[in-house]
């Protein structure tokens, strides 16, 4: 391959590449192997014939699907075995994600702590569709089905993650509230505060990784919620604050105890109430907490690419 025909490759990667990040994360739920489906998409967009493409967004979009379900399955062992529940490495993300408003509530820890329970190419094609807006025609190209067949897979998984995820989504305005509410009572201590943000049968989910204490099954209640945390605190030592943050386009808050960072707390809220509290805890998963990681839906309009000839 010539020099030209690279650097030509090379911006329409660069050029993509926050949104194929984006597609390869919400997939995987893990930034480091969404980087690794980055490294491996790119080998195979090298060796592409450029004047074959008619649209690069696409093209490159199905083989970051192609190579994340190949992690996703991998991923999907690995986590078999993980001690505790599995929630998604927490990003730090620019006011930008929380103004997409579709894309804030789909990225959010709640809504990817449900997506776990899709098989991968269920999980694959509710992220194309839903997420990212794709057709069923690339939707069938990036996953090997039929177009009939990724639209059935859609409207199964559509229906799987309808079924649990919040009917009455609270609005940016009202999950900042709640959330700078559970900051203030966490603050001065005030027990009563904490249970008057809390739904009385909110859900408590915590990730520890084996490597922090965590509850190896979610905890239902205000009161058992608070408990845990409390006795989790206890046995910690030190002081907890929370730092007010924009995690994966959400509210949600940096916990440190003694200063240094403990974990992230992210927030699902409908009336008002918090419904889930999703703790991230596990050390390995908090490497993308104090630099903001860039997300988007969309990437550049194919009219700003050069190359629009046959797939």
């Amino acid at each position: 391959m010539n020099d030209h025909v690279t650097d030509r490759a090379t911006e329409a990667f660069v050029a993509h590449r926050d949104l194929l990040f984006t597609v390869a994360y919400e997939m995987l739920g893990s930034a480091a192997d969404a980087e690794d489906v980055l490294q491996e998409a790119w080998l195979r967009w090298v060796e592409v014939d450029l004047a074959q493409v008619r649209d690069q967004r696409a093209y490159l979009v199905r083989i970051t699907t192609r190579q994340a379900l190949n992690r996703l399955r991998t991923l999907k062992r690995r986590k078999e075995a993980y001690v505790g529940p599995w929630l998604p490495e927490p990003l730090l993300t620019a006011p930008d994600v929380a103004e997409d408003v579709e894309l804030s509530e789909n990225l959010s820890l709640a809504l990817m702590f449900i997506l776990e329970a899709l098989s991968p190419t269920e999980r694959a094609v509710f992220v194309l569709r839903e997420v990212f807006d794709f057709g069923y025609d690339d939707i069938a190209a990036a996953i090997d089905k039929t177009p009939a067949a990724a639209r059935q897979i859609a409207h199964r998984a559509r229906r799987h993650v309808d079924a649990r995820r919040p009917r009455t989504p609270a609005s940016p305005e009202e999950a900042r509230e709640a959330s700078k509410s559970f900051q203030r009572a966490l603050a001065t201590g005030d027990l009563q505060g904490l249970l008057d943000v809390l739904a009385p049968d909110v859900v408590f989910v915590s990730d520890g990784g084996g490597l922090k204490l965590a509850a190896l099954q979610p905890v239902v209640g205000a009161d058992k919620a608070l408990r845990y945390m409390a006795g989790s605190i206890d046995k910690a030592g030190g002081t907890l604050t929370g730092e007010f943050t924009m995690v994966n386009g959400n509210p949600g808050l940096i916990l440190r105890l003694g200063g240094e960072i403990d974990g992230v707390l992210a927030f699902r809220v409908e009336n008002a109430l918090v419904t889930g509290l999703y703790y991230v805890r596990n050390p390995e998963k908090l490497t993308r907490v104090e630099s903001e990681t860039p997300l988007t839906s969309r990437g550049p309009s194919p009219r700003d690419t050069t190359d629009r000839g046959a797939r």
